[in-house]
């Protein structure tokens, strides 16, 4: 146990910034955050059985309308009533059938809990808020400010909007 906290905030100090991750998209390749820097970025935990997983297409509209002024990133995760059972390749299959997803996804995390995934740590330690359920989202500055949304609050709300 001692030794699984002390990798865990390793892990957290040794990504003093957002864009020191390094993490995996669906298809298994690794994507280097310092890619983003200078981007606002707008984190989302996903699910596909979840009653606002048709957040998805304001999403994917967010995506098309201002591209140029966010980067949105998925991250599914099963941490809420098993509601995203599926594995990257379904998940990936899911979101372009239904959804027409085009925006990064990333592989599947756990956004907390004792496996909370260290870009969840960060997200928590810079705001005071972990996920409450599906379809949390933090806005990142490029300021490195990070502003914690519910899953209420839908992608197009002009809270996110006017925040870009």
């Amino acid at each position: 146990m001692k030794l699984a906290i002390t990798l865990f905030f390793a892990l957290v100090m040794s990504a003093p910034t957002i864009y020191d991750f390094k993490i995996n998209s669906l298809d298994g390749k690794q994507v280097d955050f310092s890619a983003y820097k200078g981007k606002t970025l707008l984190i989302v935990n996903t699910a596909s059985k979840c009653g606002f997983t048709p957040q998805y297409e304001e999403l994917q509209k967010l995506h098309e309308l201002y591209g140029d002024k966010v980067k949105i990133l998925g991250f599914p995760a099963n941490n809420f009533k098993g509601q995203e059972p599926g594995t990257n390749a379904e998940i990936a299959e899911f979101c372009k059938a239904n959804y027409g997803v085009t925006f990064q996804m990333f592989e599947k995390i756990s956004v907390l809990g004792a496996d909370q995934h260290p870009l969840y740590a960060f997200l928590k330690e810079k705001t005071g808020q972990e996920p409450t359920w599906n379809f949390c989202k933090y806005l990142v500055k490029p300021d490195g400010t990070v502003k914690f949304f519910n899953s209420k609050v839908k992608p197009l709300d002009p809270q996110i909007v006017d925040a870009l």
